[in-house]
C-alpha cells in the first residue's frame, strides 16, 4: 500500500560550468511549475514531490521520474506540467509525447554519460585543479556580491512586475549594458526570471528582497553589503591584530538595526516564553534595537513595562517601531552608551541583554 498516489522525483542536481546537467537545463523551474499545479489541481496531498540527483540522462533534461509505474518523462517544459498533472496524475494516462521507454540505449546513454564524468573527474585530480567544492568555496563571494550590488541599487524593487533592462536601468540610475550584465548573473541565480528580453523576480525575490513587501528583508540585508566591505579588509586585520575600519555611510545605522530586528523576529517570542514571567513589574532591555524583545515581553506579561537602552541614533528607530506595533504606554526609551548611561539595576526587575555581550 502507498501512502500517495504519486510519488514524483525531480533531478536539480547541478554540476561544473560546461558539464549537461538538469539544473542547467531548467529543472528549478520544472519543480515550481510541478507544486503549482498540483496545488491548482487540488492534488498537493496526493502527489509527494522530491528532488533527486543526476539520474543519468543528461542530455534529456530537465527529467523527472513518476512512481509507482516508474515512468522517464524527458526535456521538460514548464508548460508540459498541466497536462501531465490533468492526465497522469488524474486521470492515470500517461503523456506518451513527453515519455521515454527504458531500454537498452537508455542505460548504455547513462553508462557513458557516468563514465564520462568519471574520467573527467579523474583527470583534472591527475592534472592537480583545484577539486570543485575548494574552488566554489574560494569564489563564493562572487554571486554574493552579486546580490548586494542588487540590493544596494534596490533592482528586485526597479523590476516589479517586470521590465526590459533599458526600462529597469532608468529606474537604477546605470547604464543599459551593465544592468543587463547583473540581470542575467540573478537570472542564474534563480532570483529573476526572463522571458523575451522581460525580466521578472521570482518568488523568493518578490516575497523578500522587493522594498515594502510585506515581509522585505532588503534594509536587513543591506548589512551584509557593509559588513562585505569590512571583511575586504580581513588581511590588514590579521595582520595588524586590529580592526580596520572600512568606512560607514549614512545607512549603516538603519541596516543594522533592520537586520537585528530581522533576527529577533523568529526568536523573541520563544525568549519570552522561555522566561516564564512571574509578575515582573519593570525590564530594562539593554542594547534593545529595535524593541523587538520588549514588545515580546510585554505582550506576554500584561503588567510588564519595558525601558530600552541605546544609542542616541538608534533611539528614532526604536521609538518608530514601538509606536507601529501600538505600545508606547509600555514601553519607554532612554538614549546613551551603556558603559556610562546611569542605571538603577534596583529600579528593574528583569535585565535582558540580547545581542551584547558577544561585542566584549
Amino acid at each position: 500500500m502507498e501512502p500517495f498516489r504519486h510519488h514524483v522525483f525531480v533531478c536539480t542536481q547541478e554540476k561544473a560550468e560546461g558539464v549537461p546537467c538538469c539544473s542547467a537545463a531548467g529543472s528549478f523551474q520544472i519543480l515550481n511549475a510541478l507544486h503549482r499545479e498540483l496545488g491548482s489541481q487540488g492534488l498537493s496531498d496526493d502527489v509527494q514531490v522530491s528532488s533527486c540527483g543526476c539520474l543519468g540522462v543528461c542530455d534529456s533534461g530537465p527529467v523527472m521520474i513518476v512512481y509507482p509505474e516508474g515512468t522517464w518523462y524527458t526535456k521538460l517544459r514548464p508548460t508540459d506540467l498541466p497536462e501531465i498533472v490533468s492526465s497522469h496524475f488524474k486521470a492515470g494516462e500517461k503523456v506518451a509525447r513527453l515519455e521515454r521507454i527504458p531500454d537498452d540505449g537508455m542505460k548504455s546513454e547513462i553508462l557513458d554519460h557516468r563514465n564520462k564524468y568519471l574520467a573527467m573527474l579523474k583527470g583534472k585530480d591527475a592534472a592537480g585543479v583545484l577539486p570543485d567544492d575548494l574552488n566554489d568555496t574560494i569564489r563564493g563571494f562572487m554571486p554574493s556580491r552579486a546580490i548586494l550590488t542588487a540590493l544596494e541599487l534596490d533592482v528586485f524593487t526597479a523590476v516589479g512586475k517586470g521590465g526590459s533592462a533599458q526600462q529597469i536601468a532608468a529606474k537604477i540610475g546605470a547604464v543599459v549594458r551593465s544592468t543587463e550584465m547583473l540581470l542575467n548573473v540573478l537570472v542564474s541565480l534563480k532570483l529573476l526570471e526572463k522571458r523575451d528580453g522581460i525580466y521578472t523576480n521570482g518568488p523568493v525575490a518578490a516575497r523578500f528582497l522587493v522594498e515594502g513587501s510585506p515581509d522585505s528583508a532588503r534594509t536587513a540585508q543591506l548589512r551584509m553589503a557593509n559588513m562585505w566591505r569590512r571583511w575586504s579588509k580581513l588581511t590588514d586585520a590579521v595582520r595588524t591584530g586590529t580592526a580596520v575600519e572600512a568606512g560607514r555611510d549614512n545607512g549603516w545605522v538603519n541596516s543594522f538595526i533592520a537586520a537585528m530586528d530581522h533576527t529577533a523576529r523568529g526568536r523573541a517570542r520563544a525568549v519570552a516564553q522561555a522566561v516564564e514571567l512571574n509578575g515582573e513589574k519593570v525590564m530594562l532591555d539593554l542594547g534593545g534595537g529595535s524593541g523587538a524583545y520588549s514588545m515580546a515581553f510585554v505582550r506576554a506579561s500584561s503588567g510588564l513595562h519595558s525601558e530600552i537602552v541605546d544609542m542616541p541614533e538608534v533611539m528614532p528607530i526604536a521609538q518608530e517601531h514601538v509606536r507601529r506595533a501600538g505600545l508606547t504606554d509600555r514601553i519607554s526609551t532612554r538614549a546613551g552608551d551603556m558603559l556610562s548611561v546611569p542605571l538603577e539595576p534596583a529600579s528593574y526587575d528583569l535585565v535582558l541583554l540580547s545581542a551584547i555581550c558577544h561585542m566584549f
